[in-house]
């Protein structure tokens, strides 16, 4: 492997769009993020489940199944 031509890694903060900051690995020196961890849905429970019961129910019904 070429050394010259690999680009830099470093040890980066990255900061989320609601402040919340940590670190990663990168070739890139700072990193702004719009989502992470701390504030995605998926992660702090309050994810929304859709209810998918009633569509197929009402797939049924006008299908005559």
């Amino acid at each position: 492997m070429q050394e010259s031509i690999q680009p830099k890694f470093h040890i980066t903060t990255a900061t989320c769009a609601c402040g919340n900051t940590f670190e990663a690995g990168s070739v890139k020196e700072n990193l702004r993020v719009e989502i992470c961890s701390n504030c995605h849905p998926f992660y702090t429970g309050k994810q929304k489940f859709l209810d998918a019961g009633g569509r197929v129910d009402k797939f049924k019904k006008k299908y005559g199944i």
